[in-house]
């Protein structure tokens, strides 16, 4: 049982996610989009939207991805590595188990970071984005708001204060996406009861991209399924899911898709009166609002 404990370089450890977290763009996303466009096509239901809709995924990433380098070369080499150095418990070896531990760990802050998007108004102007698409499809994986990538800094920053290297903490972040990305699609029906049961599966994210009253806010996991059987937020697909949000975007502009959730949200503070009311709009539920005035 030695090799559990037997440490290895961060080089390494590296090198083993960089082929599952990048290399599956090309082994898995792909391949599997293409497969879904062949799929749409056989069903008559490939149209101009559709493709459209997979454009506009395509912009929203890489606009993601830009705010996501300037907060990290901003949080990732400062915040983090200061916390690790001057906050943190001893630090811990990299070795299987401190990855294993790492890994269930950034699974648990998934769960938690994805639930208080859903549930406060600021995080789901950032996630609606993600959600909006009325499709389910590998690219729709790739659907970001423009602050998804600060959310989850307030959910890993206590995993670097255990002692777990920052940079282990972000590849197994990046592989916590990785699993959820592959999660995006229609090919795969439901898999063998014993994974259904611990894992999350394409038929447990269908049901959390719907739209319909009974699926609201469930199934918020990112590799294992149990912490929503554990939380009480799990449900089961049964009905036809009907993706997208309950007030449809309509809308297939990379730049009306990336912001419209925090347009709604001005809005709806603008529109509203007492700085109370306004404020409450960043933290309540999405859905809330004012008591009316006797």
């Amino acid at each position: 049982m030695e090799f559990l404990t037997e440490t290895f370089e961060l080089e390494e450890l590296q090198y083993i996610f960089d082929l599952v977290n990048n290399g599956s763009v090309f082994y898995v996303i792909i391949p599997f989009f293409i497969l879904e466009l062949i799929r749409y096509a056989v069903m008559k239901r490939l149209n101009w939207n559709i493709l459209g809709d997979s454009v506009a995924n395509v912009v929203t990433v890489f606009a993601f991805v830009t705010i996501e380098y300037l907060l990290g070369a901003i949080l990732i080499y400062k915040l983090y590595f200061y916390v690790y150095e001057y906050m943190s418990l001893p630090h811990l070896p990299l070795n299987i188990v401190t990855v294993v531990c790492c890994i269930l760990l950034a699974d648990f802050a998934y769960y938690w970071d994805h639930r208080v998007m859903h549930r406060i108004g600021i995080g789901w102007a950032t996630h609606t984005v993600h959600h909006s698409s009325p499709h389910f499809n590998m690219s729709v994986a790739y659907r970001f708001g423009p602050l998804d990538a600060v959310f989850p800094i307030f959910f890993s920053l206590p995993i670097v204060m255990l002692g777990f290297n920052p940079w282990m903490l972000l590849f197994i972040e990046l592989f916590v996406q990785t699993f959820q990305a592959i999660l995006h699609t229609e090919v795969i029906k439901k898999l063998p009861g014993p994974i259904e049961y611990i894992f999350n599966t394409p038929s447990h994210h269908r049901v959390h991209h719907a739209s319909n009253p009974q699926y609201l806010d469930k199934n918020y996991a990112g590799i294992l399924i149990i912490w929503d059987r554990m939380l009480g937020t799990f449900a089961e697909e049964k009905e036809k899911v009907v993706y997208g949000i309950t007030e449809p975007l309509n809308s297939i502009n990379p730049i009306k898709v990336f912001f419209h959730g925090f347009t709604r949200l001005y809005t709806q503070m603008r529109d509203t009166k007492g700085l109370k009311n306004k404020l409450n709009y960043l933290i309540k539920p999405p859905g809330w609002t004012p008591k009316p005035d006797h």
